[in-house]
């Protein structure tokens, strides 16, 4: 062929492929990456300091290769107990949002995680993911409207009420263990119970199909149980009766991190490790010290809680940040560089982020006030945010920004306390009176917030919180159908109907010795380092 006709010829192919549009599919395009997997583990009531990465003499291999072979995150936030926390991960909204931003849902309560609220799992559905969760809810457990399998999950095996013995899964009386709605009378102790279910669910997943799996063990959280002899294999670590709790505790969270590890063989057994996404963290920081009023109802009392939060100060309960500043890591082979992220994030990042790799979308009703975080995590880019709220309540709150970090005690007398993280990262030195101007700065930004917040659901259900005429304290549009006595069974709707525990009689306080008594307490929680 005359070489003129041929340079021609080829001449025109090329334009001709370069002139199709985008939509016109070809030889040369790029075939889809399939969706990631994701696996979300939340542990509960995790000390910042008890992973073996951190330097913790407890044994944590599995955790601490997803450490060394993932991105860490150092200056990542959650929320001060089990709910809210639990409530911003799987809505990727502040909890002031929606009334749970005040402690917990106890076994009284009837109210849980307003069911207008979009979940993750409901979102990833919503892009073609298979949603599965094992372990502990604690987002509503009075009505089966709140319960998992309602809220986006296509399978749920675990416990809907905040906490359950860890071998007989009962509470009050009450066998608080189901799967996708039906008591089951399984024999177990509940990691390795929830471990199983995961593997299972690994195993028999249909590939062809993304999936999300939510495991949200109870460790390490109140009772503190294990199998004797995980605890025995730390006799020699921490000996001595006074360090009985503390096997235990250290007992609890090795049995998590074999469950982690047994998750990821099967990964590596059905071939999918390489496409799966795993996020782990914890609701909040480890249990410490405080007073009796910020446990659970009938919930054992540690005499001197083990888990350790250091080099942070205080722990659960606080906004300080052995309360709020948790560990976390982001693992996904071959898409994330091991790398550490000191930038600032919160819980409420989580789903934008894991939407954004999804292909899924939000409510534009409900809109996050997380972000996206991805070029964050895999780009080192600075934090998405100016400023994150870490919680706001009406008689307390906590803002970040930059290194900067605000609390506020708004009840009387209140407390302003500044604390430059960079300088002072154990929040030891109150430099508020050195900085009126950025006080100002933060207090105003913290009150802008406040003021957007949905009134407290646990305030709202408190029967203490009414006087002896039964009208409430705050105004009456607040009043609810509150859950009575919160040391009463609680109402579960299962098949069973287990005996009820007698009424506890409510005193009726003089509202000023009420607010007397809650004054002292918080006084006394807030001096606790």
């Amino acid at each position: 062929m005359n070489w003129i006709l041929r340079r021609f010829i080829l001449a025109v192919m090329a334009l001709a492929i370069m002139t199709l549009p985008p939509f016109v599919p070809n030889a040369l395009a790029e075939t889809e990456a399939p969706k990631p997997n994701i696996i979300v583990i939340l542990a509960d009531d995790l000390g910042n300091a008890d992973l073996g990465y951190r330097g913790s003499q407890i044994r944590t291999p599995n955790i601490d290769q997803l450490a060394a072979t993932g991105v860490r995150l150092e200056s990542y936030y959650g929320l001060p107990v089990c709910t809210p926390g639990r409530a911003a991960l799987l809505t990727g909204r502040y909890p002031m949002r929606y009334g749970l931003q005040t402690l917990v849902i106890f076994d009284g309560h009837k109210y849980g995680l307003p069911t207008d609220e979009v979940t993750l799992p409901q979102a990833l559905k919503g892009a073609g993911y298979e949603t599965a969760m094992v372990g502990k809810w604690h987002l509503g457990h009075a009505s089966t409207d709140y319960w998992p399998q309602n809220r986006g999950f296509d399978y749920f095996y675990g416990n809907v009420m905040g906490e359950v013995d860890y071998f007989t899964q009962e509470r009050h009386g009450v066998h608080d263990w189901q799967r996708n709605g039906m008591e089951i009378p399984d024999n177990g102790y509940y990691t390795e119970l929830i471990g199983d279910e995961a593997i299972k669910l690994i195993h028999e997943h249909d590939q062809s199909k993304p999936f999300f799996l939510y495991f949200s063990p109870l460790a390490v959280h109140t009772p503190l149980q294990a199998p004797q002899e995980d605890i025995d294999a730390y006799a020699d670590l921490f000996p001595g009766d006074e360090n009985e709790e503390k096997r235990t505790y250290a007992a609890m969270i090795t049995s998590l991190d074999t469950q982690i590890g047994r998750m990821l063989q099967a990964l590596e057994e059905e071939g999918i490790r390489e496409n799966t996404l795993i996020y782990f963290s914890t609701d909040n920081g480890g249990s410490g010290v405080r007073p009796k009023i910020f446990y659970g109802p009938g919930a054992e009392i540690p005499d001197n809680p083990p888990g350790s939060n250091e080099p942070f100060r205080s722990g659960k309960t606080t906004l300080y940040e052995g309360g709020v500043r948790l560990p976390a890591i982001v693992n996904w082979p071959g898409k994330l560089q091991p790398a550490v992220v000191n930038e600032p994030l919160h819980h409420v990042d989580i789903m934008p982020t894991l939407l954004a790799l999804a292909g899924a979308e939000g409510s534009a009703d409900h809109p996050f006030d997380g972000k996206d975080a991805w070029a964050t995590l895999a780009e080192g880019d600075i934090s998405p945010h100016e400023e994150i709220l870490i919680n706001v309540e009406s008689f307390r709150g906590a803002i970040r920004r930059g290194n900067w970090k605000l609390i506020k005690y708004a009840t009387l007398p209140g407390k302003t306390e500044l604390f430059d993280l960079s300088q002072d990262k154990e929040e030891q030195v109150n430099v508020a009176w050195l900085h009126p101007d950025i006080v100002e700065y933060l207090e105003a930004r913290l009150v802008a917030y406040a003021k957007e917040q949905k009134f407290s659901e646990f305030l709202k259900a408190q029967p203490e919180f009414l006087d002896a005429q039964g009208t409430p304290v705050f105004d009456p549009d607040f009043d609810v159908d509150d859950g009575g006595p919160l040391d009463q069974i609680p109402v579960l709707p299962l098949l069973h109907k287990p005996t009820p525990l007698p009424a506890q009689p409510i005193e009726n306080v003089a509202q000023e010795d009420f607010w007397e008594t809650i004054i002292q307490q918080i006084d006394q929680r807030y001096s606790t380092k």
